[in-house]
Protein backbone atom coordinates (compact mmCIF):
# COMPACT_ATOMS: atom_id res chain seq x y z
CA UNK A 1 0.00 0.00 0.00
CA UNK A 2 1.18 3.75 -0.73
CA UNK A 3 0.52 6.22 1.35
CA UNK A 4 -0.11 9.95 -0.21
CA UNK A 5 0.11 13.13 2.33
CA UNK A 6 -0.94 15.97 0.77
CA UNK A 7 -3.23 18.92 1.90
CA UNK A 8 -5.28 19.01 -1.60
CA UNK A 9 -8.11 16.42 -1.42
CA UNK A 10 -7.67 16.65 -5.28
CA UNK A 11 -4.32 15.43 -4.98
CA UNK A 12 -4.46 12.22 -2.99
CA UNK A 13 -7.56 11.63 -5.02
CA UNK A 14 -5.83 11.45 -8.45
CA UNK A 15 -2.83 9.24 -7.00
CA UNK A 16 -5.56 6.89 -5.65
CA UNK A 17 -7.20 6.72 -9.34
CA UNK A 18 -3.34 6.36 -11.01
CA UNK A 19 -2.43 3.44 -8.38
CA UNK A 20 -5.61 1.55 -8.64
CA UNK A 21 -4.61 1.50 -12.50
CA UNK A 22 -1.34 -0.38 -11.76
CA UNK A 23 -3.02 -2.50 -9.33
CA UNK A 24 -1.17 -1.24 -5.96
CA UNK A 25 -3.42 -0.16 -2.82
CA UNK A 26 -2.91 3.25 -2.35
CA UNK A 27 -5.02 5.48 0.64
CA UNK A 28 -4.57 9.93 1.08
CA UNK A 29 -3.76 11.62 4.07
CA UNK A 30 -4.13 15.43 5.21
CA UNK A 31 -1.24 16.39 7.21
CA UNK A 32 -3.42 16.57 9.96
CA UNK A 33 -5.08 13.15 9.61
CA UNK A 34 -1.75 11.80 8.63
CA UNK A 35 0.77 12.75 11.82
CA UNK A 36 -2.18 11.27 13.81
CA UNK A 37 -2.60 8.29 12.49
CA UNK A 38 1.31 6.83 12.22
CA UNK A 39 1.80 8.05 15.52
CA UNK A 40 -0.53 5.84 16.62
CA UNK A 41 -1.32 2.68 13.55
CA UNK A 42 -0.72 -1.04 14.70
CA UNK A 43 2.48 -2.48 13.36
CA UNK A 44 0.60 -4.52 10.94
CA UNK A 45 -0.86 -1.47 9.61
CA UNK A 46 2.23 -0.11 9.01
CA UNK A 47 3.90 -3.21 7.45
CA UNK A 48 1.76 -2.93 4.67
CA UNK A 49 2.93 0.23 3.78
CA UNK A 50 5.51 0.18 1.48
CA UNK A 51 6.29 3.82 0.86
CA UNK A 52 5.27 7.39 1.52
CA UNK A 53 4.45 10.52 -0.78
CA UNK A 54 5.06 13.50 0.74
CA UNK A 55 3.43 16.29 -1.43
CA UNK A 56 1.94 20.11 -0.63
CA UNK A 57 2.18 20.30 3.04
CA UNK A 58 2.75 23.41 5.43
CA UNK A 59 6.04 23.62 6.56
CA UNK A 60 6.71 20.76 9.57
CA UNK A 61 4.00 19.51 9.56
CA UNK A 62 4.81 16.18 8.44
CA UNK A 63 8.01 15.18 9.48
CA UNK A 64 10.19 12.13 7.36
CA UNK A 65 12.32 11.82 11.00
CA UNK A 66 8.89 10.76 12.76
CA UNK A 67 7.60 8.37 10.23
CA UNK A 68 11.24 6.81 9.96
CA UNK A 69 10.85 6.13 13.22
CA UNK A 70 7.97 3.58 13.18
CA UNK A 71 8.85 1.89 9.75
CA UNK A 72 11.48 1.93 7.21
CA UNK A 73 9.33 2.38 4.30
CA UNK A 74 10.91 4.64 1.57
CA UNK A 75 9.84 8.43 2.22
CA UNK A 76 9.64 10.71 -1.14
CA UNK A 77 8.94 13.99 -1.78
CA UNK A 78 6.78 15.00 -4.02
CA UNK A 79 8.47 18.71 -5.67
CA UNK A 80 6.33 21.03 -7.92
CA UNK A 81 8.94 23.70 -7.66
CA UNK A 82 12.26 23.24 -10.14
CA UNK A 83 14.45 24.65 -7.44
CA UNK A 84 17.77 23.61 -6.17
CA UNK A 85 17.64 25.12 -2.65
CA UNK A 86 13.74 23.55 -2.51
CA UNK A 87 15.11 20.32 -3.26
CA UNK A 88 18.14 20.42 -1.10
CA UNK A 89 16.14 21.12 1.92
CA UNK A 90 13.42 18.28 1.36
CA UNK A 91 16.36 15.71 1.26
CA UNK A 92 17.67 17.42 4.63
CA UNK A 93 14.22 17.17 6.29
CA UNK A 94 15.04 13.22 5.95
CA UNK A 95 13.42 12.05 2.50
CA UNK A 96 14.94 9.26 0.49
CA UNK A 97 14.46 10.35 -2.44
CA UNK A 98 12.36 14.28 -4.40
CA UNK A 99 10.20 13.46 -7.90
CA UNK A 100 9.79 15.90 -9.73
CA UNK A 101 5.93 16.48 -10.74
CA UNK A 102 4.17 15.71 -13.37
CA UNK A 103 5.72 12.01 -12.85
CA UNK A 104 4.23 8.41 -14.58
CA UNK A 105 3.01 6.15 -11.84
CA UNK A 106 5.29 3.89 -12.95
CA UNK A 107 8.56 5.97 -12.47
CA UNK A 108 7.35 6.33 -8.67
CA UNK A 109 7.48 2.34 -8.21
CA UNK A 110 10.54 1.93 -9.93
CA UNK A 111 12.00 4.75 -7.79
CA UNK A 112 10.51 2.85 -4.46
CA UNK A 113 11.80 -0.39 -5.45
CA UNK A 114 15.54 1.22 -5.80
CA UNK A 115 15.17 2.50 -2.68
CA UNK A 116 14.42 -1.12 -1.07
CA UNK A 117 17.48 -2.45 -3.23
CA UNK A 118 20.11 0.09 -1.74
CA UNK A 119 18.59 -0.50 1.56
CA UNK A 120 18.42 -4.41 1.33
CA UNK A 121 15.21 -4.89 1.92
CA UNK A 122 13.58 -5.95 -0.91
CA UNK A 123 16.02 -7.56 -4.00
CA UNK A 124 15.27 -7.58 -7.61
CA UNK A 125 13.84 -10.58 -7.66
CA UNK A 126 12.91 -13.67 -5.70
CA UNK A 127 13.47 -17.42 -6.94
CA UNK A 128 11.70 -19.95 -5.67
CA UNK A 129 12.49 -22.97 -7.05
CA UNK A 130 11.79 -22.79 -10.80
CA UNK A 131 9.99 -19.16 -10.27
CA UNK A 132 11.55 -16.06 -10.43
CA UNK A 133 8.99 -13.11 -9.18
CA UNK A 134 9.83 -9.99 -9.76
CA UNK A 135 8.87 -6.10 -7.59
CA UNK A 136 8.94 -3.80 -9.76
CA UNK A 137 5.15 -5.06 -11.45
CA UNK A 138 6.74 -7.49 -14.20
CA UNK A 139 5.01 -10.92 -14.67
CA UNK A 140 6.46 -13.85 -13.08
CA UNK A 141 8.24 -16.02 -14.88
CA UNK A 142 8.44 -19.71 -14.32
CA UNK A 143 11.61 -22.10 -16.11
CA UNK A 144 12.33 -18.74 -17.74
CA UNK A 145 9.02 -18.08 -19.44
CA UNK A 146 6.76 -15.40 -18.19
CA UNK A 147 3.03 -16.42 -16.53
CA UNK A 148 0.29 -13.50 -17.04
CA UNK A 149 -1.63 -12.82 -13.93
CA UNK A 150 -4.09 -10.27 -13.24
CA UNK A 151 -2.72 -7.45 -11.58
CA UNK A 152 -4.48 -8.31 -7.63
CA UNK A 153 -3.01 -12.07 -7.83
CA UNK A 154 0.52 -10.58 -9.32
CA UNK A 155 0.59 -8.41 -6.16
CA UNK A 156 -0.45 -10.95 -4.00
CA UNK A 157 2.25 -13.36 -5.23
CA UNK A 158 4.81 -10.69 -4.61
CA UNK A 159 4.07 -9.83 -1.17
CA UNK A 160 4.19 -13.74 -0.54
CA UNK A 161 7.55 -13.82 -2.00
CA UNK A 162 8.33 -10.45 -0.52
CA UNK A 163 7.15 -12.54 2.89
CA UNK A 164 9.00 -15.47 2.39
CA UNK A 165 9.49 -17.97 4.61
CA UNK A 166 7.00 -16.31 6.90
CA UNK A 167 3.49 -17.46 7.17
CA UNK A 168 1.07 -13.73 6.60
CA UNK A 169 -2.84 -13.96 7.55
CA UNK A 170 -5.04 -12.79 5.42
CA UNK A 171 -6.26 -9.74 7.02
CA UNK A 172 -2.34 -8.69 6.26
CA UNK A 173 -2.63 -9.77 2.59
CA UNK A 174 -5.82 -7.86 2.12
CA UNK A 175 -4.23 -4.71 3.58
CA UNK A 176 -0.97 -4.88 1.29
CA UNK A 177 -3.11 -5.52 -1.77
CA UNK A 178 -6.31 -2.99 -1.24
CA UNK A 179 -5.09 -1.03 1.91
CA UNK A 180 -6.17 -1.06 5.37
CA UNK A 181 -8.94 1.61 4.38
CA UNK A 182 -11.11 -0.03 1.72
CA UNK A 183 -14.24 -0.55 2.97
CA UNK A 184 -16.22 -1.10 -0.16
CA UNK A 185 -14.16 -4.46 -0.94
CA UNK A 186 -15.07 -7.79 1.48
CA UNK A 187 -11.71 -9.45 2.92
CA UNK A 188 -13.13 -12.84 1.94
CA UNK A 189 -12.01 -11.79 -1.92
CA UNK A 190 -8.53 -12.61 -0.91
CA UNK A 191 -9.45 -16.34 -0.89
CA UNK A 192 -11.13 -16.04 -4.25
CA UNK A 193 -7.95 -14.59 -5.51
CA UNK A 194 -5.23 -16.93 -4.40
CA UNK A 195 -7.67 -19.55 -5.26
CA UNK A 196 -7.13 -18.23 -8.87
CA UNK A 197 -3.13 -17.68 -8.10
CA UNK A 198 -3.07 -21.34 -6.88
CA UNK A 199 -4.52 -22.91 -9.50
CA UNK A 200 -2.33 -20.84 -12.28
CA UNK A 201 0.44 -21.95 -10.91
CA UNK A 202 -0.33 -25.47 -9.95
CA UNK A 203 -0.62 -25.87 -13.93
CA UNK A 204 2.21 -24.47 -14.43
CA UNK A 205 4.50 -26.10 -11.75
CA UNK A 206 2.90 -29.30 -11.16
CA UNK A 207 2.20 -28.59 -7.70
CA UNK A 208 0.67 -26.15 -5.21
CA UNK A 209 3.50 -23.75 -4.06
CA UNK A 210 1.54 -21.62 -1.60
CA UNK A 211 1.28 -23.23 1.62
CA UNK A 212 -1.49 -22.51 3.73
CA UNK A 213 -3.11 -23.44 7.06
CA UNK A 214 -6.46 -22.19 8.60
CA UNK A 215 -6.35 -19.33 10.90
CA UNK A 216 -2.94 -19.27 10.43
CA UNK A 217 -2.76 -17.76 6.72
CA UNK A 218 -0.54 -18.59 4.05
CA UNK A 219 3.15 -18.82 2.76
CA UNK A 220 5.08 -19.33 0.01
CA UNK A 221 6.71 -22.78 0.25
CA UNK A 222 10.59 -21.97 -0.09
Amino acid sequence: MIVVVDERELVTAGFNSLFDREGVACTGFAPGEFDEWVSSAAEDDLRSVSAFLIGDCRDGSVSPRHIRGRTGAPVIALSEQNSLENTLKLFESGVDDVVRKPVHIREILARISAIRRRAETEPDCTEVGRMRIFMDGRDPEIDGQPLPLPRRERRILEFLAANRGRRVTKTQVFNAIYGIFDDEVEENVVESHISKLRKKLRERLGHDPIESKRFLGYRLVL
